[in-house]
Formats: structure tokens, sequence, C-alpha cells
């Protein structure tokens, strides 16, 4: 009877945890946070104003320095669909590879490209990590090479916002 009991606490206690654990998961992808991917330190931001982008209302929900390079669509730098992302996109102007995004995700780089959106299609060497680089689709191996390498640059993860109107 007391193993019962026990395990009966034990089972509770466990679904305590995970459920506290998975709340604070998910309050962590929206919690306006920047966080530093040399350092992994966290610092909180207040909330940043809605941002009209592209004819629509954003809001910056978390700001993650990173490593910003470019890549194009030549098999030394992909792999041997060099035109397809790991979405199974066709490239494009926009679109962006990191690694712990979920596809579809939203972001701007306002340091090096002010308003422009870039959305996850692609994924990165997992010999990177995770959002520790982003890298930046470009048309040409030659605007890819003339980018570079950024370092500590502020990506900023966006959110459309519902509008009455939406």
């Amino acid at each position: 009877m007391k193993k019962s009991i026990l395990k009966g606490k034990s089972l509770l206690v466990n679904s305590i945890v995970t459920g506290t654990v998975s709340l604070m998961m998910v309050y962590g992808m929206f919690a306006p946070l920047v966080i530093n991917a040399d350092t992994e330190k966290q610092i909180a931001v207040p909330n940043s104003e809605t941002l009209v982008v592209e004819g629509s209302n954003y809001q910056v929900v978390k700001t993650i320095k990173m490593t910003v390079t470019a890549y194009s669509s030549t098999k030394d730098q992909t792999d041997d669909s060099p035109f397809i992302t790991a979405s199974q996109k066709h490239v494009a102007d926009g679109i962006i590879a990191i690694n712990g995004l979920p596809f579809g995700t939203k972001v701007r780089i306002p340091k090096l490209f002010g308003n422009k959106l870039f959305t996850v299609e692609d994924r990165t060497n997992t010999k990177y990590g995770k959002l520790k680089r982003a890298d930046i689709w470009f048309s040409t191996r030659q605007s890819a090479l003339k980018f570079g390498a950024q370092f500590n640059v502020p990506i900023e993860i966006v959110t459309l916002v519902q509008t009455e109107e939406s």
C-alpha cells in the first residue's frame, strides 16, 4: 500500500515538474530577452513597440546576438540540392538559415539590413550549434563573399501582431 502511495506522489511531482519546465520553455520563446550567444547570458529588455514592416505590424519578441555569414547556391556551400532549402522551399531573397528556430520564423537584422524581414527556411551545418550563427542566402557567390562574416550581431525574432482588422 505504501509503495503505491509513494508511486502516486512521485508521478504527481514528476507531472508538476514537467509542466513547470514546459511552461518555462514556452514563456522563454516569447519573453523579450537579449541572449549573447558567445556568453549565453540573458538580459531582459523592455517590451518593444509595434514595428510596421512590409505593410504589416510586427513586435520583437526576442533579440539574440550571433555571428552572421552568407552563402550562395553552390555545391561546396550546400548539399547536393543547392537551390532547395531544408524546408523544401526554393531559395530566394530573404531566406536565412538558423539552427534552433522553427521554419517560417521571421527575423530582422536592423544593424545590417534595417527593416528587411528574413524568413528561416534553411539550416546551417550542425557543427555551428543552435542560435550561434545566422547564414543569409545571396544570389551570387561574389555577393556572399563580399558580405563575409559579421560578429556579435543582434538578430530580432519578430511575430506578427494581430489587429482588429486581421
